[in-house]
């Protein structure tokens, strides 16, 4: 488990000089395809400062995108002082706690650090949820804050924006600018931009699901340290299973960072998905019991 919070440490930073370099080859074949080279310096400096506006503020836009709004003790002492005693239980210092008004049940955390974290629950999890089955799902999230899980999830959420934006922006830009006089490169920078164009957010949702699932089983093994009992998160996940309820203001960008998909009632490939499937992690928990 310790490997593997290293392991997110040092995918973070990678994911961010990937974004850098995915953001600058984009930009280069727009500057080389109309022969203004002094774009690609730009380019470099403009994904730089976005990601590290990712790392140090992803986690308030993602709260805002959400609807969350921050409680204190006297607000809901109920699941404030869950929070706390599973902080205590962790070693982990207490993280601000969010409340989301909406009645599917779901939840995430987020921050780009143990001492800069946020959890966000809706109300239709604490209304439906039983206490041992609230836990569950409170330790699970912060088991993503102890793992670090949160700050690799976070810069996800820019980078995906960024580079689909970019990507559409280079595509319309081949598709509604005719080629000058002056261009380079001719047919052969317009294939180059188009295939980049169309694989680069197909690259993004990749990195987003592939950070997302590995995540999941983690959190819900590292979870169970926690409260030590297995089936009141293999409970709670069943009944948030059976909802067909998506969150109001469900984002793909985002989809990523909540403990089941958001988007409830739509019909979509497990391949695609965020999430590994509910069914498959109950069935984890319980060989833990």
């Amino acid at each position: 488990m310790y490997k593997q919070i290293d392991s997110n440490k040092r995918k973070t930073f990678g994911l961010m000089f990937l974004f850098v370099l995915i953001i600058s080859g984009l930009v280069w074949v727009w500057t080389q395809y109309y022969g203004n080279s002094q774009y690609i310096v730009m380019a470099v400096f403009i994904s730089t400062i976005i990601s590290l506006f990712s790392f140090y503020s992803g986690d308030k836009l993602a709260l805002w995108q959400s609807g969350a709004k921050q409680i204190k003790k006297a607000d809901n002492p109920y699941v404030w002082r869950m929070v706390e005693n599973l902080s205590i239980t962790a070693g982990l210092p207490m993280p601000k706690v969010y409340i989301i008004d909406d009645s599917a049940m779901n939840a995430f955390a987020t921050g780009r650090d143990p001492k800069n974290a946020s959890i966000a629950l809706t109300t239709g999890l604490i209304n439906h949820l039983e206490n041992q089955e609230l836990e569950g799902v409170i330790a699970h999230e912060l088991s993503h804050v102890k793992n670090y899980d949160i700050r690799l999830m976070m810069v996800v959420i820019i980078c995906i924006g960024i580079i689909t934006l970019l990507a559409d922006w280079l595509l319309r830009s081949f598709i509604w600018r005719g080629r000058g006089d002056n261009n380079k490169g001719g047919g052969v920078l317009i294939l180059i931009g188009i295939v980049l164009g169309i694989l680069s957010p197909i690259f993004a949702r990749l990195i987003q699901m592939a950070v997302s699932r590995k995540r999941e089983y983690l959190a819900d093994a590292s979870g169970v340290l926690l409260t030590r009992y297995p089936e009141g998160l293999a409970r709670a996940l069943e009944k948030i299973s059976y909802q067909n309820k998506p969150l109001r203001r469900a984002n793909k960008a985002t989809a990523h960072l909540y403990i089941s998909s958001p988007f409830k009632g739509k019909k979509a490939s497990r391949f695609f998905s965020t999430h590994p499937p509910i069914q498959d992690r109950i069935k984890a928990l319980r060989t833990m019991a």
